[in-house]
């Protein structure tokens, strides 16, 4: 028997179809009728790859004895982060609001006649324990706060929803050149503290925090850090510790410990487009590690291989969690990926073996619930009998019927994991749907390898996806978020808008190189940035809301993304985009959007600087941006360096014995008469926010 979520397209509502509680999916029915019902709302967001959604889904969600409860007493509704990022960040403030902290599976109870949240949490065991109530007892306890303290009730919603409308309009201050000056001082410090290495906790990519410390190492600011050298070592951590799959390419999400060695094994696309561009940017730095260019071209198979649909756009994401076996009940986190010590003894002759445990983290105990994790012990270039043992083990998780091919049709859900034949391990699902914003990031990832390394692979993989997106995405003259199988799905959102433009201006830039459809994605970002303006930004406010004017009826605020965390700002990346379309464009109406847009989000620059990378970056462009003129063969030569805040335009007509002209945001240097002086002017421009 299955609920109304066997209809859904998302993965993760559909993992929720036979669980006894009566889900809704959000939905004007389902307020109406909680209202109608006095019932008060149990609204549960999560995603599909998110290991304690999943757990919940099979503990309490599955209880017979709490369904019960929950469909008599509350009106249960499932959102899917992914699908609905502007619902998620309401709730998820709501959550840090009562409770400093927050995380998924985050599950909110809502007032059903408003919808404004009274109490919120995130897992829930069946039975008291890890510190935390059993579910059932909260239910309870809920049901009886909500029925018999309504003027209490009523005094913690209004605090809620007071908090929630303060944050969503942010005091404003002006500003003078000098102090931003000083801001990015102020941010470039803090990023860099940020990314430098810890030895307590879990380690994430961080990579908005990594970017922003990295275009500030090019300032001779007056620090404790050597930027350079933990950008440097970021990096490295990335490309040679157990977040990297060494065997099959990909990043995992994170790690769980400062060490950087045993991931949570889930893959997510917006992690991996980030580290590519990242990690291009660093070899375009003069930081040319041999680790930092394999596992961008690893990454970029495993995205071939596992990630791209026949239409060629990416899907979302790998599960952490896999079978074992097609007898098994549950699947076990990390499976896919880990060896165990015996199993590497029957794969490798004892040479091999010892020249693996002499190159990576190799032990009889293991470091993983006693498996093998694979982390590397040194930067230096792996050797071809290193490289021949690690596809070994490629052969041994896969079969030899994948080294044969590029690509192979990927478990959608558990039900094909566990059914189909596979020829060696039993994959992890892969959550298929295409979201706008996260292949956006692929591709600018995918655009700044192909300008650093000249792989024409990487320039038309992003090339395709790109294409898939502006053939598919638009409905009646509007942008949407999501694909499922052919079907776009929901409005798109300001990360969609915002990171989709940056991806053209990238594949714009990229292009220029090949003469590959430049004009055409320049003129593909105009047009999506005049939706973008029409739609969400706000003219009071100013910056941009993350969801349109037409599509935010039903929200109990309508936020400005400004915060970055896994991904970056919507508003940080959108403003960014403005100048560089002022350099291309000469329409300085871009300009003056991005000008209003930074001093929206002044004072919170200033006040949380820690929250905001992505804004810095915005300011960085703003106040040292530069366009290079010059022509084709000069612009190949130079767009592989790493230069931050440049935007590169193609002109045969150069002055008379000039080779280019380098123009500092409304001016113009003297022509360059050679490459060194081009160099210098260049250097100098991006530069001039220091001391200025």
């Amino acid at each position: 028997m299955t609920n109304r979520l066997d209809r859904a397209q998302s993965l993760y509502l559909r993992k929720h179809a036979e669980n006894p509680i009566d889900w809704w999916s959000w939905c004007d029915e389902a307020h109406a009728t909680a209202k109608s019902q006095n019932k008060p709302i149990f609204l549960s967001i999560g995603y599909s790859s998110c290991h304690w959604c999943t757990v919940m889904e099979g503990e309490a969600f599955s209880d017979l004895e709490i369904a019960e409860y929950m469909n008599a007493n509350f009106l249960p509704i499932k959102v899917d982060r992914e699908e609905r990022p502007d619902i998620d960040s309401i709730y998820m403030q709501s959550l840090q609001m009562m409770s400093g902290s927050g995380g998924w599976p985050l599950n909110v109870f809502l007032s059903p006649d408003d919808l404004v949240p009274f109490y919120a949490g995130t897992y829930f065991p069946v039975e008291e324990r890890y510190g935390r109530p059993g579910f059932l007892q909260v239910l309870q306890a809920i049901r009886h706060y909500y029925d018999t303290e309504k003027q209490d009730l009523q005094k913690r919603k209004a605090v809620i929803l007071e908090s929630l409308l303060e944050s969503a309009v942010l005091q404003t201050e002006s500003t003078a050149a000098t102090e931003d000056n000083q801001l990015l001082n102020k941010g470039w410090e803090t990023f860099t503290g940020i990314i430098n290495r810890n030895q307590q906790s879990n380690s994430f990519p961080t990579i908005p925090y990594a970017q922003m410390a990295l275009q500030g190492s090019r300032f001779e600011f007056e620090s404790r850090y050597d930027g350079k050298q933990i950008c440097s070592q970021r990096g490295l951590d990335l490309a040679l510790g157990g977040i990297f799959d060494h065997v099959a390419g990909g990043f995992h999400r994170y790690t769980v410990d400062p060490t950087w060695t045993v991931p949570h094994f889930e893959k997510m696309l917006y992690d991996n487009g980030q580290i590519v561009e990242y990690l291009a940017n660093l070899w375009s730095a003069g930081i040319e590690e041999p680790q930092f260019s394999r596992a961008i071209a690893k990454t970029v198979k495993w995205l071939q291989r596992e990630m791209t649909a026949p239409q060629g756009y990416f899907y979302a994401a790998q599960d952490a969690d896999s079978f074992i076996t097609q007898e098994d009940v549950e699947p076990e986190e990390g499976a896919f990926y880990v060896w165990s010590y015996s199993e590497l003894e029957e794969l490798l002759t004892s040479e091999e073996l010892t020249q693996l445990q002499q190159t990576f983290t190799v032990t009889p105990n293991g470091n993983f619930e006693n498996q093998n994790v694979l982390q590397k012990l040194n930067s230096e270039q792996l050797s071809d009998l290193v490289e021949a043992i690690l596809e070994k083990l490629f052969v041994a998780r896969y079969g030899n019927f994948f080294s044969a091919i590029e690509t192979f049709t990927p478990a959608r859900d558990n039900t094909e994991a566990k059914s189909s034949n596979w020829q060696g391990r039993i994959p992890p699902v892969t959550d298929t749907k295409m979201i706008v914003a996260w292949n956006s990031l692929m591709i600018s990832g995918l655009a700044r390898a192909y300008a650093v390394f000249s792989q024409p692979e990487y320039l038309k993989l992003a090339t395709q996806a790109a294409e898939f997106i502006l053939e598919n995405q638009f409905v009646d003259g509007r942008f949407h978020r999501l694909n499922y199988e052919g079907k776009p799905s929901v409005l798109a959102q300001s990360e969609d808008y915002a990171l989709f433009i940056k991806a053209l201006l990238d594949l714009h830039q990229a292009s220029l190189k090949t003469e590959n459809k430049s004009s055409l994605w320049l003129e593909k970002a105009i047009s999506l940035q005049e939706e973008f303006d029409e739609y969400l930004w706000s003219v009071e406010l100013h910056g941009y809301f993350n969801t349109a004017s037409d599509a935010s009826q039903e929200l109990i605020v309508r936020e400005r993304n400004y915060i970055d965390s896994a991904t970056p700002s919507a508003n940080g990346i959108a403003l960014s985009n403005l100048v560089r379309l002022t350099l291309i464009t000469d329409n300085l109406q871009y300009l003056n959007l991005a000008e209003q847009g930074l001093k929206a989000f002044r004072k919170v620059m200033n006040d949380a600087t820690q929250a905001c990378p992505s804004l810095f970056v915005a300011l960085d462009w703003y106040r040292n941006c530069t366009l290079i003129r010059t022509q084709k063969e000069r612009i190949n030569s130079l767009i592989s360096k790493f230069l931050p805040v440049a935007m590169f335009v193609e002109q045969s007509d150069l002055p008379q014995n000039s080779i280019g002209l380098v123009c500092q945001g409304l001016k113009c240097l003297a022509p360059a008469q050679s490459e060194d002086k081009l160099l210098e002017q260049v250097v100098s421009s991006y530069k001039r926010g220091v001391g200025s």
